[in-house]
């Protein structure tokens, strides 16, 4: 409604009128987006089969005997399930009904269990194939190759990070992180039989993207295929399970892209009222260096992520911020990495944290006060990776450049 009449008091009825009607057209039919809910069919169906449930069991056995080993396994297979299903909500409620419970039940602490499924669940925006780099690539008309391969890397490190957190917790209140007897050797093997479908499936998909065999959304369809067909043939999944998956993944892409067509029509009118140009003439003006401005845009995003949703977030800022990074010589895949993370925060951040209240739908009986002091020590993490892609940017563009020159 804003870039409605913001649009019409700029440029008059005709072209508002003009905006409203082709936008909505021309933003469903972008190719790029095509992703968005094939890979949202791919991780639905991942849930419904129970491969994700394998992978969580896996991690759970290779990593007994290590102390806050559940929640290093939860945080593990949310990476993994985050990287077939690009939606990080999708990832926090798929991983809260598989390990709570057996959190639970092996003694930890609600606060410790929720904490690790949050900030694991954060993890499925960084990794590809990321909604998120999915929408900013198509606002920034950037390759979304080239943002996959720059979120690789980072989602690494910060998966790395999330678990010195879990570890640092576990032996610092041992009582809420009980320690598992270790599993034996041939108990390990067979948890490494478990997730291979899974496995296979992120291999083919991910791995086709970055070798050049296919392209994203080529890869978003073998994913939904490959998912598809490895549940019939396992006798996981029915007729009826296959479409109350379908159903929930055209309920969830409607949702996004009614969000990606009304911040589109915002753009326009930011984008009218030159407020990029003006912020970076005022940043001139201030002899403000780079790094100075970029630390106010990280601040403004992390403000902005207490209270927005992520998506909605990015697709009204980016169209204001990336001009005015670029203009201080920042790469825009690097800046792609750096929003995607700040987001990453917005989600598991109180008092708005989405991940938290997934969670906390998932598992009602868990108050919202224990989730939140679950996820406060893992917000130093994403700060700590913040804080090295700064100081190293080829953390982020080193693979890019790489794999596409």
């Amino acid at each position: 409604m804003v870039g409605f009449l913001g649009n019409l008091a700029l440029s008059g009825w005709d072209s508002a009128f003009a905006l409203l009607g082709t936008t909505p057209f021309d933003t469903a039919s972008l190719y790029t987006l095509s992703v968005i809910p094939l890979f949202i069919i791919t991780g639905g169906v991942a849930s419904t089969t129970g491969l994700s449930a394998d992978l969580f069991k896996a991690a759970r056995v290779l990593l007994s005997g290590v102390k806050g080993g559940l929640s290093i396994a939860t945080i593990c297979a949310s990476a993994c399930f985050g990287a077939v299903c690009g939606s990080s909500i999708a990832t926090a409620a798929t991983m809260t009904r598989i390990s709570l419970a057996e959190m639970r039940k092996a003694g930890y602490a609600d606060s410790v269990a929720t904490g690790s499924i949050a900030a694991g669940g954060s993890l499925g925006i960084l990794f590809p194939p990321s909604i998120i780099l999915v929408i900013y690539a198509a606002i920034a008309e950037q390759s979304v190759p080239k943002l996959f391969a720059a979120g690789l890397l980072p989602g690494l490190i910060l998966t790395l990070l999330y678990i010195v957190v879990a570890m640092v917790g576990a032996h610092r209140r041992p009582e809420d992180s009980p320690m598992a007897p270790p599993a034996t050797a041939r108990d390990r093997v067979r948890a490494l039989a478990g997730p291979w479908q899974f496995l296979s499936l992120f291999g083919v998909t991910i791995g086709g993207i970055y070798a050049g065999i296919f392209s994203p959304t080529e890869a978003a369809a073998i994913g939904v295929m490959g998912a598809i067909l490895l549940g019939v043939v396992g006798g996981r999944l029915g007729l009826g399970g296959l479409l109350k998956t379908v159903s929930g993944a055209v309920k969830t892409s409607c949702s996004l892209f009614a969000i990606i067509i009304g911040a589109n029509l915002f753009s326009y009118f930011i984008v009218q009222t030159q407020v990029p140009t003006l912020l970076a003439d005022a940043a001139r003006a201030l002899s403000l260096p780079g790094l100075v401005v970029m630390a106010l845009v990280i601040v403004a995003y992390i403000i902005m992520g207490c209270f927005l949703e992520g998506i909605g977030m990015i697709l009204i800022t980016v169209p204001v911020f990336l001009p005015l990074v670029k203009s201080f010589g920042y790469d825009p895949v690097w800046f792609a990495i750096i929003v995607v993370i700040v987001v990453e925060v917005g989600l598991i951040h109180p008092p708005v944290g989405m991940n938290l209240f997934v969670i906390q739908a998932q598992a009602p009986d868990v108050k919202i006060g224990s989730i939140y002091r679950g996820i406060l020590p893992y917000l130093v993490a994403p700060l700590i990776l913040i804080l090295l892609l700064l100081a190293f940017p080829g953390i982020a563009l080193w693979l890019p450049k790489a794999l596409y020159g």
